[in-house]
């Protein structure tokens, strides 16, 4: 079946998955270094604050066993220096205490102070200060070091993360084109044997399976159309025959268009079957396309306006001449004339003809074709009629396979004015 409108291409605008896959892995990526750089940092501080408040107190020790042996400084100990903190200005005890300072001057700072009264209270205070700003300058590098390598190893992931992407994204748009390929009437596509034994793979098979099974039930369905059609084409011709021995009159004419009618749907299933089964065969002919729709429109005995817009463009015709095309030009006719007593049956006059080049478009006044049918295509035994379900019959069917036989595209559409639109698109060559 042609594409009808309702049937995107699949991919025309799918999302990159490999570059959602490439985004969600950088985006990790760069939350794990960004929590393993935190816990490092905040580890590594309060390391170096643990240390410095250490050798602070130490350093508090051993200069107040010099400064009470011999009475002098030692470790770099200060009696009551203007920089110690308020916390450690006038101990409650003689024990040693430790505080933390803040305040950075030049190169000094962030500090640890320990100190201690040199003897009872209103005693000196005997103080150490540790200073961390070399240790926290290094930190600082480890942190600026940490940040560049992750950012080496993020550009280096990426990469990496958008090739491993794109093999899966390939697989899967192998699965979706036979997927669509088999919406679209191949029922012969298939994906077979792909790489990996994952879940796109599994998908791949589950759809292959899918495919044989629906192509096995079509054909079945198909065969069962063709021999009832067969079969009935007998029987068929015989009540024509029969009906020739009616004497004249209503019920004769009522009878007689009844077995025509039957006749018809008979031709009509057979042709269904022989387009469906790949029997036809195209035999082609340079012709005026013009003229070809114009005889196929005036066999339908529908009041139909034809307009022609595009003589004279295109292979094959000159100037003023009219423009002719290779093409069969019965089956040209079928096409045109099952688009014309459709509109007729089921949209409102006017109903207009435009053959505009290589193009033939068919639009009526009417509802407009239902969405059910612009979403999936014409569907055999649907009549549109309410108590038969919705759809065009055989009709749109046969002009369908009649088109695709051709090379030619049919879709169908809705005016925004009101009315239904058939547009035919013949190659050109």
């Amino acid at each position: 079946m042609s594409p009808v409108r309702g049937f995107p291409s699949p991919w025309s605008q799918r999302p990159s998955l490999r570059w959602k896959i490439a985004a969600l892995a950088a985006l990790t990526a760069a939350l794990v270094a960004t929590a393993v750089g935190v816990l490092v940092h905040l580890w590594t501080a309060n390391d170096i604050r643990d240390r410095a408040q250490a050798a602070a107190f130490n350093s508090v020790y051993s200069a107040m066993d010099v400064y009470r042996r011999t009475g002098t400084l030692a470790d770099g100990a200060e009696l009551d220096p203007v920089e110690l903190p308020a916390a450690l200005r006038a101990p409650r005890d003689a024990a040693r205490h430790t505080a933390y300072d803040g305040r950075v001057e030049g190169n000094v700072g962030p500090s640890y102070w320990a100190a201690q009264r040199t003897a009872g209270p209103g005693s000196p205070v005997l103080a150490v200060r540790v200073n961390m700003s070399s240790e926290l300058h290094t930190l600082g590098r480890l942190d600026m070091t940490m940040t560049v390598a992750s950012l080496l190893a993020l550009g280096a992931a990426v990469p990496v993360t958008v090739y491993g992407a794109g093999l899966v994204a390939r697989r899967l748009r192998q699965v979706s084109e036979t997927a669509s390929r088999i919406s679209a009437g191949d029922l012969d596509a298939r994906t077979g044997p792909t790489e990996g034994r994952d879940e796109v793979a599994e998908i791949a098979a589950t759809v292959d399976r899918m495919a044989d099974s629906l192509s096995q039930r079509l054909r079945i369905e198909r065969q069962f159309t063709a021999d009832v059609a067969h079969e009935l084409r007998t029987p068929v011709g015989g009540l024509l025959a029969a009906v020739d021995l009616l004497p004249p009159g209503a019920t004769e004419d009522l009878i007689r268009a009844r077995v025509r009618d039957l006749r018809g749907l008979v031709e009509d299933l057979l042709e269904i079957s022989r387009l469906e089964a790949g029997a036809e065969q195209a035999v082609w002919t340079r012709v005026p396309l013009a003229e070809v729709v114009a005889e196929a429109v005036a066999r339908t005995g529908h009041d139909t306006e034809v307009i022609v817009a595009g003589a004279g463009a295109g292979p094959g015709s000159g100037p003023g001449e009219p423009f002719t095309l290779e093409t069969d030009p019965r089956r040209l006719e079928r096409i045109v004339a099952n688009l014309v007593v459709n509109a007729h049956r089921h949209g409102t006059a006017p109903v207009q003809v435009t053959v505009d080049g290589a193009t033939v478009a068919v639009r009526d006044h009417g509802p407009g074709f239902p969405e059910d049918l612009l979403a999936h295509g014409p569907r055999r035994f649907h009549t549109g009629a309410a108590e038969r379900g919705a759809g065009h019959g055989l009709g749109l069917t046969i002009a369908f396979g009649q088109a695709r036989l051709l090379g030619a595209t049919l879709r169908l559409g809705n005016a925004p004015d009101g009315g239904a639109v058939a547009t035919l698109r013949l190659p050109a060559g």
